[in-house]
């Protein structure tokens, strides 16, 4: 099934006033310049998506201050930065994104930033030739799905956070390593428990090509309506073919995702219910963004956790 990757949108005028606001900003912050936090304060951090800034958190304790741009719900391929983003960043002591293209609308902003002001995309980090790519080349960014990639990029992020504040570089490294223990318990968890599934059921169906990194790591088939950015279109063809998929194996469910239009979904459920198969909604899950901060699927094993147990309980259906 081939999908379109169209080159994304920029809003010239709000990355322009991101970037400039920020460049004034660091002229006149010497902390910023010189890439260290003032001795005795916290570490101001600004991420874009939840999935990096919960597990900075962790990470650094409270050494840190960490804010997420990108709240439940919201889809990071689409995402404008707003003027409370822009006073955020201006504040911040370092910016963590997640780069590979999933910040589509940032990408020029970041790399202004990043001459004054310390700045790292962290799945920019991870080996070329870990990364998985679509038909056309294009690298999928969705790497927070695979949990050994996002500790390579959590680990790179917590370098920099060392350089920032050397006097707890051993603390950020000690919560490093028992959160990372927890990280290699939820990914034996995980493949341990979707295992359990019969290998023809093994098949994921969402709205967009998120899921291939988590595919890849738990041995599920995945299929996305839309390629890797939201921004792709869902075409007849696309339905139709997944609608076959789903009569060849069988599959008892289909998924929403929580930053994800339900429409393509819904229109394969229709399509499959025409040729006599009976497919359920099987749940939501959590994609591009992680559930409400305060909730379980606001932390990144929560989500993840969230993610595993909704699939198998749906695939596992009638067994």
């Amino acid at each position: 099934m081939k999908k379109r990757f169209r080159t994304s949108r920029f809003l010239a005028g709000a990355v322009a006033l991101l970037a400039t606001g920020l460049l004034l900003a660091a002229c006149g912050e010497q902390e910023q310049a010189t890439g260290t936090a003032p001795e005795g304060s916290k570490l101001r951090i600004v991420t874009t998506i939840a999935q990096i800034a919960e597990p900075l958190s962790v990470i650094g304790g409270d050494q840190v201050q960490v804010e997420s741009l990108m709240g439940a719900g919201v889809d990071p391929h689409l995402y404008n930065a707003t003027q409370g983003d822009i006073r955020k960043l201006e504040e911040s002591d370092m910016i963590f994104y997640s780069g590979l293209h999933l910040e589509a609308n940032l990408i020029r902003a970041f790399e202004e930033i990043g001459k004054t002001k310390p700045t790292l995309g962290i799945g920019e980090t991870v080996p070329v030739d870990q990364l998985l790519k679509d038909e056309e080349g294009n690298v999928d960014p969705h790497i927070w799905f695979d949990i050994d990639l996002w500790k390579q990029g959590l680990s790179a992020a917590t370098e920099k956070l060392k350089e920032l504040s050397k006097e707890h570089a051993d603390y950020f490294e000690a919560n490093k390593v028992k959160y990372f223990a927890q990280l290699d318990a939820l990914k034996k968890k995980s493949i341990d428990k979707i295992g359990e599934i019969p290998q023809d059921k093994r098949v994921l169906i969402t709205a967009h090509d998120a899921f291939r990194y988590f595919g890849r790591m738990l041995n599920l088939k995945v299929i996305g309506l839309q390629g890797l950015s939201t921004e792709d279109e869902v075409g007849l063809t696309d339905i139709e073919d997944t609608v076959k998929l789903l009569m060849e194996h069988k599959v008892p469910a289909v998924f929403v995702e929580s930053s994800i239009n339900p429409a393509s979904i819904q229109a394969v459920i229709e399509g499959a219910k025409k040729q006599g198969l009976d497919v359920k909604q099987g749940g939501e899950l959590f994609s591009d963004a992680m559930g409400a901060a305060g909730t379980s699927e606001g932390t990144y094993q929560g989500m993840y956790s969230h993610n595993v147990e909704t699939i198998y309980h749906a695939l596992i259906g009638g067994e």
